[in-house]
């Protein structure tokens, strides 16, 4: 926790690419083109899977640890710059700014929990249109190590002066179930980003729901109904 922040109970942490807003798969394809363009072609399946990682966790992921890793910064710009191609047509899933204000209501901190570039989370933030309820956000720049490594996690926690027992995540990969584990925080998993509900429940999910409206109808039955007293 930093000393500038005091101590405040309840954070809901929110990943952003695949829980708030339909992203995964352009993320598959703009990360798949810029692979192709310096000489990589990937398995679109194979980049699914690592999609929720940070670039270079990814990267390790698709191309192995042993490659030529000096094209990581040129191959994760292209990424970059494809993908803001996209920043107009991003769609949020139903119910997931609907879903952060109902947090909030409850006494939550609200928290995008995001390893993406300042730019993608700003772009995801105007589609989320929530802008009146949530407290504060993460990107690439708050931490050197991205998911499954609990830093981003950690980073989320001290933007709002919380403690892992006093906080909730929400996300849809088996990256941001075993980020927050790591971290001592209890994850609710949804399947909007294309996860098995079985790998978020063994990857140690503590609930999984389809998506963030099942999850808001849900909300007063499970974790997000309150935050700590």
């Amino acid at each position: 926790m930093t000393p500038h922040a005091p101590r405040t109970r309840g954070a809901a942490l929110f990943d952003v690419d695949g829980t708030l807003v339909d992203t995964n798969h352009l993320h598959t394809l703009t990360w798949w083109l810029a692979l192709r363009q310096h000489g990589h072609t990937v398995p679109m399946a194979r980049i699914h899977r690592a999609v929720g990682m940070g670039s270079d966790r990814l990267l390790d992921a698709v191309l192995g640890q042993d490659r030529r890793s000096g094209q990581d910064e040129a191959i994760a710009n292209a990424h970059g710059t494809l993908y803001a191609t996209w920043f107009d047509s991003l769609v949020p899933f139903e119910g997931a700014a609907e879903l952060l204000r109902a947090t909030a209501a409850r006494g939550w901190k609200v928290v995008l929990a995001s390893s993406a570039s300042e730019e993608e989370v700003a772009a995801v933030r105007a589609r989320l249109d929530a802008d009146d309820v949530i407290d504060a956000a993460t990107s690439s720049g708050d931490v050197t190590a991205t998911k499954p490594a609990p830093d981003l996690v950690r980073a989320a926690l001290d933007a709002v002066g919380a403690e892992p027992e006093d906080a909730v995540l929400v996300g849809d990969t088996v990256w941001d179930v075993e980020a927050a584990g790591r971290a001592g925080v209890p994850c609710v998993g949804l399947l909007t980003g294309g996860t098995t509900r079985r790998e978020l429940e063994d990857a140690g999910a503590v609930v999984v729901h389809d998506d963030a409206l099942t999850l808001l109808r849900h909300i007063d039955a499970g974790p997000l109904a309150r935050p700590p007293r």
